[in-house]
């Protein structure tokens, strides 16, 4: 479609256009890059504000490039990263922890009710059993 406008007119309004147009990619180029470059500079600067008492400890008095802003950054998020993991472990193993202290006192509940059941039914048994001894010596049990 633009090589059809192009077409359509004359040689001198081509070549005005066509240096207009590399006029404006060249001024743009520039522009785009500074813009870039101030976003990048921007963050950076975002970074070493974040991580300031981090910066302190390793290098109080000295002016940081980028590069060793990045790099502490990522030692930083690096060890972070790490302190969640072992918190993650941590809490994961209290929780079993805790989940088979419940279960060793369910079970113990439980083998002290069955003890419990076994003791009375044994006291039940040897109830019924004395009653039958007397009822049996008291009386003859004829079936007809």
């Amino acid at each position: 479609m633009k090589a059809c406008v192009l077409l359509r007119l004359t040689s001198s309004s081509q070549m005005m256009l066509l240096m207009t147009l590399f006029f404006f990619l060249q001024l743009r180029k520039p522009l785009v890059e500074k813009l870039r470059r101030e976003r990048i500079n921007t963050c950076i600067e975002q970074l070493k504000s974040l991580l300031g008492p981090e910066f302190l400890k390793q290098q109080p008095d000295s002016n940081l490039e980028k590069a060793d802003i990045l790099e502490m950054t990522v030692c930083f998020l690096t060890q972070l990263q790490l302190q969640n993991q072992q918190q993650r472990n941590l809490l994961n193993s209290f929780s079993k922890l805790r989940l088979l202290n419940h279960i060793n006192k369910l079970q113990n509940s439980s083998d002290n009710l069955r003890e419990a059941h076994i003791s009375h039914l044994s006291y039940t048994v040897q109830t019924t059993m004395t009653k039958d001894k007397t009822q049996a010596n008291s009386s003859l049990w004829r079936p007809w």
